[in-house]
């Protein structure tokens, strides 16, 4: 499977984006989504996640802001980030849990990232 980012950009401070994990080169439909992000100089820190039931999970300093959400028809997950503040600025990647897509390896569940993209907030 391959997983890519999207959405990212500059947006000033109380601004709005949508970010797009996009899974692509498999027949599964992914499990669980989870978005990370990495300031710089700073370690990567969980944002967001759902799992395969729709359950949502955030990190406190973005709860109520983002909103997590899946397309399993596409095969997607989107972050939608409202009331963006400044220290928002980070590096936003995905990470996708999704089972094999062959007869001998549907069992085994694998991880993958995407490359990531910025998100930058200005003040």
């Amino acid at each position: 499977a391959q997983v890519v980012e999207s959405g990212g950009g500059l947006v000033q401070a109380g601004g709005s984006l949508q970010l797009t994990c996009a899974v692509s080169e498999t027949t599964v439909t992914f499990n669980a989504v989870d978005w990370y992000r990495q300031a710089p100089g700073r370690e990567r820190e969980f944002v967001a996640g759902i799992n395969n039931g729709g359950d949502t999970n955030y990190a406190f300093p973005v709860k109520d802001r983002f909103t997590i959400s899946r397309d399993n028809a596409n095969n997607a997950a989107y972050l939608n980030m409202n009331t963006l503040k400044p220290e928002d600025t980070a590096v936003y990647y995905c990470n996708v849990a999704i089972y094999g897509d062959t007869s001998e390896n549907r069992d085994t569940m694998y991880r993958y990232w995407g490359q990531g993209t910025q998100v930058t907030v200005s003040s």
